[in-house]
C-alpha cells in the first residue's frame, strides 16, 4: 500500500489533523483527525513507500514499548481507517 499524494498532517491540540491540498484532492470532503501514534505512523510512510501491517508493526515496535502482538493488531487497525478514508491505495 502507498498514501495517496497530496495530503499535509496537521498538528490540532493532542491530535492531528490531516488535509487534502492540492488539485488532485479538490472532492475530498473529509476531514481526518489521527492520534499521536496513527500520525507517527503517517510520517514513517508519508514519502511514498510500499507497507504493509507488518511495516507498521516494526514502526511500532521501534518507537513503542509494546508487545508485537499489540502492535500488530494496531496497525491492521490503523491501515483499514485509512483504506475506509481513501487516503492510502
Amino acid at each position: 500500500m502507498k498514501v495517496k499524494q497530496g495530503f499535509k498532517l496537521r498538528p490540532l491540540g493532542d491530535e492531528f489533523m490531516l488535509i487534502g491540498e492540492g488539485l488532485e484532492q479538490i472532492n475530498f470532503n473529509k476531514m481526518i483527525t489521527m492520534n499521536a501514534t496513527a500520525a507517527y505512523l503517517w510520517e514513517k510512510v508519508a514519502d511514498g513507500q510500499d507497507f504493509d501491517a507488518q511495516r507498521l508493526t516494526a514502526y511500532l515496535l521501534d518507537e513503542y514499548e509494546v508487545t508485537e502482538e499489540v502492535a500488530l493488531q494496531d496497525s491492521q487497525t490503523t491501515i483499514d481507517s485509512w483504506l475506509q478514508a481513501g487516503i492510502i491505495e
